[in-house]
């Protein structure tokens, strides 16, 4: 059983045809050095099937058979190698990365769906926004149903009061006074219904004075009649003067680029509006979306994180009369302090950037979205200009809004970047005064060795110095 243990692990199988290719072209070989690499190789129980073909005897190893004279051992190798390359996987071949959900598309629309809600009573408590919420063709069905139900259940109403007071059977008596002129039927009494509650009177079919209940129904429906009209068009009013189509204008870079600002390496996206009326009091946030583990064991799936954007140096207020390239700057309150350009090709988050601001022409307030995913990102990219100067205006190319160029950029991370200026500038502070140092002591030493030589040279018969001419 020696041989088998190795085999049971092993990832890629074999078909019999494959074995037996293997097996003849082993026999023909005779080489002892590559039994073990067939042992490796074939499954447990092809094993035992070639139990007394190839010699297999209570777990003792294979035996080389007798080398047959003619035969290249080399050339069979080479040829086993290249086989075996075939069915291996390649040294550089990588296993194929899993796209990442999106938890926003790149249109703005929230990938989340609720489910197993069991307290749906609480959509009716707030009946318009669940009205609003709804699909256009839902809200048109809700509509026409609203009136039609209500102009269906008043005509019924005053059908009923006409059979019950017998106005029905005295249709042709022209000393009957009827609760409602010329109404003879169902669907008189459902035009009539229409007619009271839209405000038309027409004129033919008129309520009497001899028919209190009709009087008081008639009050109760032109009140009602107002409340279904104030509450279905205020909510279709609602509904068309959203400002979701609004954010279909202001757009965002396909990508995000990674690249040196002042020598600080910063993470920039770029937005844009495409209208002539703008946004007022415009400001953009931007989250990190990745799932984190505690310290303690718990798993936090989706975790939110801040990317500063300006908030404290008040960079986050956009003036957006022209496109914008929004930056974050990766110091050490960044999440991206410790992330190289191959950690960030191997990492797994989404950003989601938010633009708010109310819309100049209605004053509601506006919110676009869009996310980037690790594939988006680039590293040592940096946006195309779209601002040109004309004839007294400044005019904006949109064809090139998402477009974007190389630039030199270090892969390494920025922490290692601000270690390395770090390191720089301490060498130049302390490099600095040690060379003035040592001027100094230049200039120290050559005065010292002047006033040696102007010594020794009086000593050897030059005029003595004033002080020895004094003691004289």
């Amino acid at each position: 059983m020696g041989l088998l243990s190795p085999v049971i692990h092993q990832q890629w199988e074999w078909g019999p045809w494959e074995c037996r290719k293997r097996k003849e072209l082993l026999l023909r070989s005779g080489s002892p050095s590559l039994l073990p690499a067939l042992n490796s190789r074939l499954p447990a129980l092809l094993l035992l099937a070639l139990d007394g073909t190839l010699g297999i005897a209570g777990g003792k190893p294979l035996q080389a058979p007798r080398r047959r004279p003619g035969r290249d051992l080399p050339a069979a190798a080479t040829a086993m190698a290249q086989e075996n390359a075939a069915f291996s996987p390649g040294p550089e071949e990588q296993p194929r990365r899993r796209g990442r959900q999106r938890y926003v598309e790149k249109d703005g629309r929230c990938n989340v769906q609720q489910g197993n809600v069991r307290e749906t009573y609480r959509y009716l408590t707030d009946l318009f926004t669940t009205l609003v919420d709804l699909q256009w063709r839902l809200s048109l069905l809700f509509f026409v149903l609203a009136y039609a139900l209500t102009w269906l259940f008043f005509g019924a109403i005053w059908w009923l009061i006409a059979y019950g007071r017998g106005d029905l059977e005295h249709l042709e008596d022209t000393a009957w006074t009827p609760c409602v002129n010329n109404l003879n039927g169902f669907v008189a009494a459902f035009l009539f219904s229409i007619e009271t509650e839209t405000t038309i009177g027409y004129g033919h079919r008129v309520i009497t004075d001899q028919c209190p209940e009709g009087i008081v129904l008639l009050l109760l429906q032109a009140i009602l009649g107002s409340m279904v009209n104030a509450f279905m068009v205020g909510c279709m009013f609602v509904k068309i003067s959203q400002p979701n189509k609004r954010a279909a204008t202001l757009v965002f870079s396909s990508h995000a680029v990674v690249s040196l600002r002042d020598g600080r390496l910063c993470l920039m996206f770029r937005v844009g509006d495409l209208r002539s009326s703008h946004i007022v009091e415009a400001s953009i946030r931007a989250k990190l979306i990745r799932s984190r583990q505690t310290l303690e064991g718990e798993f936090i799936p989706l975790h939110q994180t801040d990317l500063s954007v300006g908030f404290d140096t008040g960079d986050d207020r956009l003036f957006l009369v022209s496109p914008l390239v929004i930056s974050h700057e990766i110091d050490a309150a960044s999440p991206f302090w410790e992330a190289s350009r191959r950690a960030l090709e191997r990492d797994d988050f989404e950003i989601v950037v938010i633009l708010e601001g109310m819309v100049e022409a209605t004053g509601m307030t506006c919110q676009a979205r869009s996310s980037y995913l690790v594939d988006e990102v680039l590293w040592g990219h940096r946006f195309t200009s779209v601002l040109t100067l004309e004839d007294g205006f400044y005019e904006v190319d949109y064809a090139s809004f998402h477009e974007t160029f190389e630039v030199p950029t270090p892969s390494c991370s920025a922490r290692e970047l601000a270690e390395a200026a770090a390191r720089l500038d301490a060498h130049l502070y302390w490099s600095i005064p040690s060379r003035l140092d040592e001027k100094v002591e230049e200039e120290g030493l050559g005065e010292g060795a002047g006033e040696e030589a102007g010594a020794d040279k009086e000593q050897n018969g030059c005029l003595p110095p004033p002080e020895s001419e004094s003691k004289v």
